[in-house]
């Protein structure tokens, strides 16, 4: 039986379907293929950053800031080799560096964090000796999501510095100082909160190992 020309069409078609869809998946992000930016940069580092006249985006990564040594050093400093995981050595961090006229005043940056029901995307505003002026979540699901995103709790991590996790250990929820008497606002979410944790310390890592101690870019 001879097929009609339309018949051949559809089935030229059909057969380029994998192919593309190929080529559409690998142009999709992985989780934390890329680093973690603001939605709205424009909107966004006003709020989190009050006073901030402008702000200029800088790329760094640990590749280039000192390669597997310093990506060995970061990890040992987290207390967990889940970094590799969610960011690669050559992943490009998004840090935003913060004026008040032309006066440099801090930064702010966000970091990826796997949580319960999906990717919780934690960003902290810092001044320039490191300690936190805003905490933020950006992206959170869940049922009670909304309780950590509530900005009461977020006025917790206020002034907290890396220091502050030399005797905390958010893996375990073990330890002393002010982070062991942060309060759960959503009890039926601990993974989630033990996350939101372990993305404050991520933060602070990377930040001190880029810009504190690393040298400004």
């Amino acid at each position: 039986m001879r097929r009609k020309p339309h018949d051949t069409r559809i089935g030229m078609l059909l057969a380029l379907v994998p192919a593309l869809l190929l080529v559409v998946l690998a142009a999709l992000p992985a989780f934390g293929a890329v680093g973690c930016d603001l939605n709205d940069a424009d909107r966004d580092v006003p709020r989190l950053f009050p006073g901030a006249t402008r702000y200029q985006s800088i790329y760094v990564s640990i590749q280039k800031k000192g390669g597997a040594a310093l990506q060995h050093r970061i990890e040992g400093r987290l207390g967990e080799r889940h970094l590799a995981l969610y960011a690669p050595i050559d992943v490009p961090y998004t840090i935003y560096e913060i004026y008040s006229g032309p006066k440099k005043v801090g930064y702010i940056h966000g970091v990826n964090q796997k949580g319960q029901f999906g990717g919780i995307q934690v960003f902290i505003a810092q001044d320039l000796s490191g300690k936190v002026k805003t905490f933020y979540i950006q992206k959170m699901t869940g049922p009670a999501a909304a309780k950590m995103r509530d900005p009461r709790f977020a006025k917790h991590f206020v002034g907290v510095t890396l220091k502050d996790f030399d005797s905390y250990d958010p893996i375990t929820g073990k330890g002393t100082g002010r982070l062991a008497h942060v309060p759960n606002p959503a009890p039926e979410m601990e993974t989630d909160f033990f996350g939101v944790l372990r993305g404050l310390k991520k933060n602070l890592v990377l930040m001190d190992a880029f810009i504190f101690s690393g040298g400004n870019p």
